[in-house]
């Protein structure tokens, strides 16, 4: 479940727009844009990888993924827990919180906002 950096560009636009045409992907790049080759074979990679699927319209695709944001980034932070904290996550929050310098008050705020994620979720199910 690994995409390249080409890849993952794509997939965060067509996150983002539900669904869309080569062009509309496109047209959601900086400038310089790709050339539309380009997008459109990263598009057909994503399809083959089972990523992304597409309605036809003719010889219009319309391409949307199949693969949520969420289950994508849970399975890169999981992967990057595993492979690079021996699955702690204690190691992992602490390593971010040095490499951003929190303060204590600042962690503290967030474990509140954790706790009551938490919370949250619990109630909603």
């Amino acid at each position: 479940m690994q995409l390249t950096r080409a890849e993952e560009q794509v997939m965060q636009i067509l996150w983002d727009l539900g669904e869309g045409l080569v062009k509309d992907i496109r047209d959601r790049f900086d400038e310089p844009r790709p050339a539309r080759n380009t997008v459109s074979t990263v598009v057909r990679i994503l399809e083959k990888k089972g990523f992304v699927d597409h309605k036809s319209y003719g010889n219009v695709y319309l391409y949307f993924p199949v693969v949520s944001r969420e289950d994508y980034s849970r399975h890169q932070l999981f992967g990057l827990l595993e492979g690079y904290f021996d699955n702690s996550f204690p190691a992992m929050a602490s390593f971010f919180a040095r490499e951003k310098d929190l303060s204590v008050a600042e962690m503290e705020e967030l474990i509140n906002e954790t706790r009551k994620e938490l919370s949250d979720s619990k109630k909603q199910k």
